[in-house]
């Protein structure tokens, strides 16, 4: 197990602490945090801006010839709703991300009250098996209210980002990013019935056009042997996802929401840290096929793209999640 001190300051060994890949690009310290942070918690901002680490140069005299000065970033302070903070980046070399098992340099962010209070815990949870681990992760004492809201958003991000958790600095928590399945598509434009039964055939070519037994809208079922059935259903929007709230439409916010979803043949698997590897096969399979019809939607319609997390999926992530981790994306039909 890893060691926090390793990874953070002393001061924030306590904390939770989320482990994320770097990010490439141009992009400042922090700003895939603050995008991911927007789309959970309301009045996001920096407390503390982090600043990028100065160019390194050699210092002067001759006495320091060939010597460079270290160059470290400054770390900042994120607000994460009313209680919380995240407070980093703290740069992991590849040697240190290594023993913590990514592939590549991250960066690690504590996260805890804004105060520097401890939170207020709750009783022992009653199951111990769940999707992403945390009622293991805090089997002693299960996080409640605004703290259990800031754990389920860093393991949505640790998902997100192929990163990792250590609940309380110590319990490791590594979700796996392929149990990310359903999404939802915010048109630029309501998809009419027939329209959308043709893209989703595009994908499965047996899926049928089906009533929506709960109210207005239309729903395509493509239903398979092996893997499950995909419904994809369009409804009336009640309101934008915080993630698409500052997006500029052309032609208005969407009115209508299009929500891809996978239902397995065994449901209660969806709820395990560990399910079986015929769920997995099936799953990675369907995740594949989603992705294909809400890539051929939105290229249709416009609009954006929604993960089941509340994150925006750009085109590349669509893509990346056509092609599955197992072999075989094609449906048994």
């Amino acid at each position: 197990m890893a060691r926090v001190p390793a990874l953070v300051p002393a001061e924030h060994t306590s904390d939770h602490v989320l482990v994320v890949p770097r990010p490439a690009g141009d992009g400042g310290p922090g700003e895939d945090l603050l995008g991911w942070a927007a789309a959970w918690f309301d009045d996001v901002r920096w407390l503390t801006a982090p600043t990028a680490a100065a160019p390194v140069r050699p210092a002067g005299g001759a006495r320091f010839h060939g010597v460079r000065a270290a160059a470290r970033p400054t770390a900042g302070v994120l607000r994460l709703g009313e209680e919380h903070r995240a407070t980093g980046p703290f740069p992991l070399d590849g040697d240190a991300a290594a023993v913590l098992g990514c592939a590549h340099p991250a960066d690690a962010w504590a996260l805890g009250r804004a105060d520097g209070a401890l939170d207020s815990r709750g009783g022992r949870p009653a199951v111990h098996d769940d999707r992403d681990g945390i009622a293991r992760a805090f089997a002693a004492a299960l996080p409640v209210g605004e703290e259990l809201r800031l754990v389920g958003w860093a393991v949505a991000v640790a998902r997100r980002a192929s990163g990792l958790l250590l609940a309380d600095g110590r319990q490791v928590l590594r979700p796996d990013p392929g149990a990310s399945v359903d999404l939802s598509v915010w048109p630029g434009r309501p998809v009419p019935a027939e329209e959308l039964l043709e893209v989703v055939r595009a994908v499965v070519a047996t899926s049928t056009l089906e009533a929506v037994p709960d109210g207005p809208g239309h729903r395509v079922l493509a239903r398979t042997a092996y893997d499950g059935d995909l419904l994809v259903t369009q409804e009336a929007a009640a309101g934008l996802p915080r993630a698409l709230a500052a997006r500029t439409w052309p032609d208005g916010a969407p009115t209508t929401v299009v929500r891809l979803a996978w239902r397995p043949q065994d449901p209660y698997e969806l709820q395990v840290s560990d399910p079986s590897g015929l769920h997995v096969i099936a799953r990675d399979r369907a995740r594949a096929l989603l992705a294909r019809a809400a890539t051929l939607l939105h290229g249709r319609a416009g609009g954006a793209v929604v993960d089941d997390a509340g994150f925006e999926v750009s085109a590349r992530g669509l893509e990346l999640r056509r092609v599955p981790p197992t072999p075989g994306s094609r449906a048994w039909v």
